[in-house]
């Protein structure tokens, strides 16, 4: 790619019949998978207030969490169905060792974070997974956060009750 340094060459460059579609211009840089020495790939996975660090290499499917297997840690059955949502997505259950560290939040707001970073870390692994995975809204921090208590309000929107008597 060429660039462009004065006007009348961006000028010429504009009045140019366009040969190539206009589709993104994907660079050799996100072509590379972004592994470590370790053979990890890392991903920070975000949701409400917590906030995950997640790191992936190859391995039998073996997840932990904090330091715990991940049925220990996340008890509920759909917690876990959503931290294995970007494996089955990607087809590739049982191929990755997952390893985070989750700190904020409750129990579904860490879920919904390491499904995040998971996400994340996939694609730093695989560069092709990138189109399945954003078309499924897996790389998209669901940005929703409680709102907070105003003055004056019993919560964030509830009011006094009125009492006539």
């Amino acid at each position: 790619m060429t660039i462009k340094k004065n006007l009348t060459d961006l000028k010429s460059a504009t009045t140019e019949k366009a040969t190539a579609s206009p589709v993104a211009v994907v660079t050799q840089e996100d072509d590379k998978p972004r592994i470590d020495g370790k053979g990890r790939a890392y991903g920070t996975g975000r949701r409400k207030d917590a906030v995950a660090r997640v790191w992936i290499s190859r391995g039998s499917g073996k997840i932990i969490v904090n330091d715990h297997d991940v049925v220990a840690y996340f008890a509920r059955g759909t917690q876990r169905l959503v931290i294995n949502q970007p494996f089955e997505l990607s087809s590739r259950v049982g191929q990755f060792d997952v390893m985070c560290l989750v700190s904020g939040g409750g129990l579904s707001g860490q879920a919904g974070a390491v499904r995040h970073g998971i996400s994340r870390a996939l694609v730093h692994f695989e560069p092709a997974l990138r189109p399945t995975l954003k078309k499924a809204g897996m790389l998209v921090r669901d940005s929703r956060v409680v709102e907070r208590k105003k003055y004056g309000r019993h919560k964030a929107r509830k009011g006094t009750q009125w009492v006539k008597r």
